[in-house]
């Protein structure tokens, strides 16, 4: 087999997507998986079209436009707000946007009518994560320009936390998403069909609390991956933690001092490193690094232990000398993990 690569077992990611999609459904909440951390692959796209998802979601025109080169034909939403200088393309391959500027969605006006098409917009409000929002109390002001704007539809509104500061998508979050919608609502003498209250995150709130809110849409990325909810990064009912699997190869096996010796500088990445003497260790030395997965999130098998990476290389150690040249070794994911690896080139994509 190729090394690196990483292996996708589709049958449990669609079990994932189906059961994530079917729970919330029965909540009044709509899921759009997000394809983001896939880089758009079409087959996963398919994936999920066949697990019931009527909408996907990716914030880089790069990846839709890769879906629709594919045959995607469902609505995508870009949960990035464009930037100036793609509004052409997003129009033509976005039915739906989120949106904060106002130069943005006249932008996307403009581009709408000359190709003659329309576009949905999301106007995204800051509920104290500071990643994307308008801040409430100019919310009404975007949302009445954006009523103006002609083949603009405003679809609704949405929010993101966790994704910045860490800032929980709690009741108290999602129950001001709900007081503003009420009052724009009635403000604006409009009935706004998306709240989009959130990510993988708002899974805990969304099972438990969700009753009294007006909140009808989720954006799902980390928890159909990976099985697991963002807040305490515990398994879900009964999801699947282990659909990626990344290998890699031993290239080179040593027993070796564990304190290096000579005077210690900042290293190739700019990090200066304290070392404790432990004597010899078993090191054994992967064809894997930096440049292809992000090293701290990866989980080795029991028995090995993750000590360091450069560009090109990934340094474990063993208890008993139990690796050899050729062999190859088996890692778990998290997210920061698998969106590195699934963008990067040197890693071969196997579907299971």
């Amino acid at each position: 087999m190729i090394s690196p690569r990483l292996e996708i077992d589709c049958r449990k990611l669609k079990h994932n997507a189906q059961r994530l999609m079917g729970r919330l459904s029965q909540l009044g909440i709509s899921a759009t998986p997000v394809m983001k951390v896939t880089q758009g692959d079409p087959n996963l796209a398919k994936l999920f079209i066949e697990a019931g998802a009527t909408m996907l979601a990716d914030s880089r025109i790069d990846n839709i436009e890769r879906m629709r080169k594919a045959d995607i034909h469902v609505p995508i939403l870009l949960t990035r707000t464009p930037m100036l200088s793609q509004v052409e393309r997003v129009v033509e391959h976005c039915e739906i946007s989120v949106n904060t500027e106002i130069a943005v969605i006249h932008a996307l006006s403009l581009a709408a009518e000359r190709t003659r098409r329309s576009h949905g917009v999301i106007i995204m409000v800051e509920l104290g994560d500071l990643r994307e929002g308008v801040m409430p109390n100019l919310l009404e002001k975007v949302m009445r320009y954006t009523l103006s704007q002609p083949n603009i539809t405003l679809e609704g509104i949405g929010a993101n936390l966790m994704c910045r500061h860490g800032v929980s998508p709690d009741k108290e979050k999602m129950s001001r998403l709900s007081e503003l919608v009420k009052a724009l609502e009635t403000i604006l003498s409009v009935s706004l069909p998306v709240i989009s209250g959130g990510n993988s995150a708002n899974l805990l709130w969304a099972t438990g609390e969700h009753k009294a809110s007006r909140v009808n849409h989720l954006r799902l990325g980390e928890a159909i991956f990976l099985g697991k909810e963002t807040l305490t990064q515990t398994r879900m009912m009964d999801l699947h933690e282990d659909v990626f699997t990344l290998y890699a190869e031993v290239i080179e096996v040593n027993r070796k001092p564990s304190l290096p010796w000579g005077e210690i500088r900042k290293n190739a990445f700019g990090e200066y490193k304290k070392y404790h003497d432990r004597g010899e260790v078993n090191q054994a030395i992967l064809a894997i690094g930096r440049q292809d997965v992000y090293p701290q999130g990866l989980t080795p098998p029991k028995g090995i232990k993750l000590q360091d990476a450069s560009s090109d290389h990934l340094i474990v150690e063993t208890a008993d000398n139990s690796l050899s040249v050729g062999e190859e070794v088996a890692f778990s994911l998290d997210y920061a993990a698998l969106l590195s690896a699934m963008t990067s080139p040197y890693i071969t994509k196997v579907y299971a």
